[in-house]
């Protein structure tokens, strides 16, 4: 029989790590658990912390056997792991606020509840934002099911940073927006089959915003504001990630980093109300002129 799991305590949790891992998840327990197997054997970072924030409509996630076992998994490999539940539902980037008020690590991969992480993937990400010294570095997901799928069209979109990431102000049609194209389908994988880099090697390479697998220098991605914006949007909304990595990259920088371990599970969306872009408000906000 599965014992009850302990969910831990958020006083306790809190602590100066190097990385903590905030995973937001909704009526997604085979999913969950699948992300969790893949944090369970990453290595060449220790210690590092997680946090899962539920807003299931019944149990939560976390509690189906499986993914409890990966949360057992974790914490026997040395990881705190933090389990909470969010009610009621707010909308995404209070879900988000949520979890970076949470941790007080140097730096905080969101991870969405639906991507599977190869093993040294996050070494490789704290290994890169280490050396950039930029707001953040990505991983864009691959979506297998695409493989075969070759769009060279956009893999044109692709441009790799000399040194280190500059901040730069992307806006909704201008070149640097439509480098989010490279994101879609297997492009990367293409991408990165054509750089044939020598094993341990990676690229920084220019994003807009990347999807799912996103690793921020805390005080950085704080000081850009965050998302403490989820109190000027509807609660139906998408596009928060959009919106706070636009403001981390007007100030500090990112980067995309080949290769990605990002895995997409491919599985249906649980974010069925999408009324509003939380960006396209930000934006309005930031970019109207104000009085004098």
């Amino acid at each position: 029989m599965n014992r009850p799991l302990d969910p831990g305590a958020p006083e306790g949790f809190r602590a100066d790590r190097l990385v903590d891992v905030l995973i937001p998840t909704r009526n997604r327990p085979a999913e969950l658990a699948v992300t969790l197997g893949g944090l369970a054997a990453q290595d060449g970072v220790p210690g590092f912390g997680v946090v899962v924030s539920d807003q299931s409509d019944g149990d939560p996630a976390y509690a189906h056997p499986a993914a409890a076992t990966m949360v057992r998994a974790l914490r026997h490999r040395g990881h705190p792991v933090l389990l909470t539940r969010r009610l009621p539902r707010r909308g995404l980037a209070e879900h988000r606020a949520y979890l970076l008020a949470a941790s007080a690590a140097r730096y905080v991969l969101s991870l969405d509840d639906d991507i599977w992480l190869e093993p040294g993937a996050l070494h490789r990400l704290v290994t890169a934002i280490g050396e950039l010294g930029c707001g953040f570095v990505g991983n864009g997901v691959h979506g297998l099911s695409y493989t075969d799928d070759v769009r060279p069209e956009s893999h044109g979109h692709y441009e790799e940073w000399v040194g280190t990431p500059t901040p730069e102000r992307i806006r909704p049609d201008t070149p640097e927006w439509n480098r989010a194209q490279i994101h879609s389908a297997a492009n990367l994988l293409h991408i990165t089959e054509q750089l044939a880099l020598p094993p341990g090697a990676w690229r920084a390479y220019k994003v807009s915003w990347i999807g799912g697998c996103v690793l921020y220098d805390r005080a950085k991605l704080v000081d850009a504001g965050g998302f403490d914006f989820w109190r000027r949007v509807q609660e139906k909304h998408q596009g928060e990630d959009v919106a706070a990595q636009l403001a981390v990259l007007s100030r500090y920088g990112g980067a995309g980093i080949l290769p990605s371990g990002a895995y997409h599970l491919e599985s249906p969306t649980t974010v069925t109300d999408r009324d509003v872009e939380a960006w396209e408000v930000v934006l309005a906000d930031e970019d109207t002129p104000q009085p004098a």
